[in-house]
């Protein structure tokens, strides 16, 4: 198999995963590092791939909520509709999508639990969001990798602070479904 196929394959896997995947941009950096790759075929295989794969996650946690408890599944989509019901909120959230480049699992999660949120502009702003993100990273990598630094920067794909940020991610979807959203004032 090619190393395109293989990065397809290992980014829509890992933006399946709810939590404790490595995160996108550290699979691109290792392809990067690892092979020779076009620079813009990586960071547009990658931000497809991770848009279907959050998609699916998103997707799959709507499926599923009927399996949650049922006050937590109100809790959450109560937090939706107060989202989507003013635009600048809802605009807050695409910045949110466009600039941060945390984890995103936990964000998708709760979208599809919320079951109220139109997905598709989610899933185009955190696609153009990725573009420029993932660009940098693999900008940086290529320059990383003729210096010094690529042995250092491999080592730390996987430290304990990514994982620690991981399960704060987890702990912020289950409190966002434990608050009571409802006795909350749409301001």
């Amino acid at each position: 198999m090619t190393p395109y196929l293989w990065l397809v394959l290992l980014v829509v896997t890992v933006n399946v995963l709810p939590a404790f995947a490595p995160p996108t941009w550290s699979v691109l950096v290792f392809f990067v590092l690892s092979y020779h790759l076009n620079d813009v075929a990586l960071v547009l295989l990658g931000v497809a791939s991770a848009t279907l794969g959050r998609g699916l996650l998103a997707l799959a946690s709507r499926r599923l909520r009927h399996h949650l408890p049922r006050r937590y599944v109100m809790n959450v989509t109560t937090a939706g509709q107060r989202l989507v019901e003013r635009r600048g909120r809802l605009f807050a959230t695409w910045i949110l999508f466009l600039v941060a480049p945390i984890s995103s699992s936990a964000l998708f999660v709760a979208v599809g639990v919320m079951g109220t949120v139109r997905l598709r502009p989610i899933l185009v702003a955190f696609a153009l969001g990725r573009v420029v993100s993932y660009s940098v990273y693999v900008a940086g990598a290529r320059a990383a990798k003729s210096s010094s630094l690529g042995p250092l920067l491999t080592s730390t794909l996987h430290s304990p602070w990514a994982l620690g940020l991981q399960v704060v991610l987890v702990l912020f979807v289950v409190l966002l479904g434990l608050k009571d959203w409802s006795k909350e004032s749409s301001r």
